[in-house]
């Protein structure tokens, strides 16, 4: 029996995908990871001329699962859901729990936001806040300056 050294280099057409897959594996930073290695939701925000869009993509859930608070500047969507299920059959009982949890915190601009008309719509897995802003901070019509 001879033993051979095998040249792994012959397989190069599948290092880039392996590659790929390592860095993505080692580097938990870059995606929606929190510190713990968990899960948080993604979050899009846009601005128009009179306000604010906060969408976050949290699927599977209800309405009654989020909580939304205003601290001072300090805006804060959280989420728990806790599920437990058990079947008992004639020998075994199974029980399944798990539990999700979330917090996103976001600073407002006290000048430019509109606190006391925030509102928000949990629809097909979207969680959507409308943040508007203040009258004196919306968006100007351009105006002409005429040259005297």
């Amino acid at each position: 029996m001879k033993l051979a050294k095998r040249n792994w280099n012959n397989l190069s057409m599948f290092s880039p995908m392996f590659d790929d897959f390592n860095r993505e594996l080692l580097n938990w930073g870059n995606k929606n990871y929190s510190p713990t290695s968990t899960t948080v939701p993604a979050v899009n925000i846009k601005e128009n001329g009179d306000n604010f869009e906060v969408e976050v993509a949290a699927p599977g859930m209800a309405k009654e699962d989020f909580k939304i608070t205003l601290d001072g500047n300090l805006l804060t969507i959280s989420s728990a859901k806790e599920e437990q299920h058990e079947e008992q059959k004639d020998h075994y009982t199974r029980r399944e729990f798990s539990y999700q949890s979330f917090q996103r915190s976001f600073e407002l601009q006290k000048d430019v936001v509109d606190q006391d008309n925030i509102e928000a719509h949990y629809e097909n897995g979207m969680l959507k806040l409308t943040i508007p802003k203040k009258e004196e901070a919306r968006q100007k019509e351009p105006r002409t300056i005429y040259i005297s």
